[in-house]
């Protein structure tokens, strides 16, 4: 990839064009009589440019590669076989503190067993917007179909919709079929597309929240100190009166 693209850092979130002066790649091609033939091993490092972060990402990837580009001065990437992300190791959003560790955890491990386990990914997700219902809107029943249920009227129905659907994909990787025969996949992006709603529930519902009251909190925070001023200067005006 060359340098001058858009990028987004996994760590402080903050958009960026990475430059020559914060990437950097190599590649290592062999063959050694494998049984896939030619393969390309590349890897990838970013650095943030951001200067309150400065952290770096590290990912590799591996190809088919039988022949060689005489005019670029590489290997052609024929078929992507592996990619690994090894630093973060995961695509996981970071999140604040204020949101409950255990419904993180579940997101995060959701994020990093994503392509390894898509079906595992999908039931931490389920898990995870359980824990979601139960703490934001202390919905606390036996099953999670009638904590969905419960929900129903107080969220948006396209919302509520999704979040059936997180539940129903789910059920895949946490229970077994009768039929112990029948094999329900789950492909990876749709375990990204289940992570992707739980990203989006953690930020309206959660981080805007949190963000309102703050906002609401320094409104009144502004109020009282300016009272504060204003009984202040009354009384000094009252210690000015001649006797």
């Amino acid at each position: 990839m060359p340098a001058g693209f858009l990028w987004t850092c996994p760590y402080c979130s903050r958009n960026a064009t990475i430059l020559d002066s914060n990437y950097s790649h190599d590649y290592h091609h062999f063959e050694h009589n494998n049984k896939e033939g030619g393969l390309l091993l590349t890897t990838e490092v970013i650095v943030c440019p951001n200067s309150q972060c400065k952290e770096y990402t590290i990912s590799a990837c591996l190809f088919k590669s039988s022949s060689y580009n005489q005019l670029l001065g590489e290997w052609n990437r024929d078929k992507l076989l592996l990619q690994w992300n090894l630093k973060p190791q995961s695509q996981a959003k970071v999140f604040p503190s204020y949101i409950p560790a255990a419904i993180l955890e579940d997101y995060k491990e959701a994020c990093l067993i994503r392509d390894l386990s898509p079906k595992a990914s999908a039931t931490l997700s389920r898990r995870c917007l359980q824990g979601i219902i139960r703490d934001f809107y202390k919905i606390t029943k036996s099953r999670l179909v009638d904590e969905i249920e419960a929900l129903k009227g107080k969220i948006d129905p396209l919302v509520w919709n999704a979040i059936d659907a997180v539940r129903n994909i789910g059920n895949i990787g946490a229970h077994m079929e009768k039929d112990i025969n029948l094999i329900i996949d789950v492909e990876p992006q749709e375990a990204s597309a289940l992570i992707g709603l739980i990203e989006m529930l953690l930020k309206d519902w959660y981080i805007d929240r949190y963000e309102k009251q703050q906002q609401l909190l320094k409104i009144v925070e502004i109020s009282e100190n300016k009272k504060k001023v204003k009984d202040k200067d009354e009384v000094e005006k009252k210690t000015d009166i001649p006797k």
